[in-house]
């Protein structure tokens, strides 16, 4: 039975972890239709902004400040959305197919540089030993990670409701009013391109965010955590959910990472020895076709994006008899 909780605790974890890159590829796709594809990017600069700055001192790379968690947390933050900032200035006049193929190429960018900057990353050897919040407050592995979950359900729940403010508020009518026609909103007098640029530096923030949670919780990160295969882990996560609903990239996000380690899990114990080395492909094809199946089944995602009926709109409607 204890080994159950432990398994679902680090599940919890790791799906909350998903969960708050997922929001932040919402606020960019479901509600500003910004096609990002760099996720894993600025996933990696969040991660390793932290690492640097609460990781241990090591004498083969810059890692080693030890700063508390906090200050790692907002450090992350704000590298990630400088990045995306400096990023987003000229590659969000784009459009479409050619900002999803810029965000491709700087999320591969981000990649080699960890691996190649030995100085500073560590290169393939990666950072180690990276510090838990709140450590030594309880002693064993299964109630370091209880508490860790306590605390990443306090974070997802601060930016759920931090971010539902945001998008309700008339800043958020704006970036829905330029993801479905940009020159009709610019036409009232929106500069579509500062609220494309706020969304977009605000979600890769937010992504940065979840690579720091990552690496403070795992305590270790290699280049090779931040292949494109972590980008379409997310894309699919929300999509299943449903992009414009926050509700959905919580669901996503928890139900795709379910089914990522299940099958996982499932492949080992089913495959002979010979074919385990597959199991990855195996999962990557799993996952599409469940997401095939959700296109096909719900267009819209489990969770759709809400309907926004106007008060006019309200007032006018007939009245359905009792």
């Amino acid at each position: 039975m204890s080994g159950i909780a432990s398994y679902l605790v680090f599940f919890l974890i790791q799906a909350l972890v998903f969960v708050v890159v997922c929001l932040g590829l919402n606020l960019q796709w479901g509600y500003t239709g910004l096609f990002n594809i760099g996720v894993a990017g600025f996933y990696l600069i969040g991660a390793y902004t932290f690492a640097l700055l609460c990781g241990p001192p090591d004498p083969t790379h810059a890692a080693g400040w030890g700063l508390p968690f906090p200050v790692g947390l907002i450090g992350s933050v704000a590298a990630s959305g400088l990045v995306a900032f400096i990023v987003g200035i000229p590659t969000l006049r784009l459009r479409e197919d050619y900002l999803a193929i810029v965000t491709i190429g700087i999320g591969s960018t981000l990649q080699l540089v960890a691996l190649n900057a030995h100085g500073l990353t560590g290169g393939s050897r990666g950072v180690t030993g990276i510090a838990r919040p709140l450590q030594g407050m309880v002693s064993g592995v299964f109630s370091s990670n209880l508490l860790l979950l306590a605390l990443m359900i306090v974070i997802v729940l601060l930016l759920y409701t931090a971010l539902e403010a945001m998008l309700r508020s008339p800043w958020g009518r704006v970036l829905k009013a330029i993801r479905e026609d940009e020159q009709a909103a610019a036409s009232l007098g929106k500069n579509a391109f500062a609220f494309r640029l706020q969304s977009f530096v605000i979600g890769s923030a937010i992504m940065g965010l979840g690579g720091a949670l990552y690496a403070s919780f795992i305590g270790y990160i290699s280049p090779e955590d931040f292949l494109p295969i972590l980008t379409f882990q997310v894309w699919s996560m929300l999509i299943i959910g449903g992009s414009g609903n926050n509700k959905g990239a919580v669901l996503g996000a928890i139900l795709m990472w379910a089914v990522w380690t299940l099958s996982g899990s499932a492949a080992q114990a089913l495959l002979p020895a010979t074919l385990q080395v597959k199991g990855g492909a195996a999962q990557i094809i799993l996952i599409g076709l469940v997401l095939m199946l959700v296109l096909v089944l719900r267009p819209r995602g489990l969770i759709g994006e809400e309907a926004v009926i106007s008060r006019e709109a309200q007032v006018d409607a007939p009245q359905r008899p009792a």
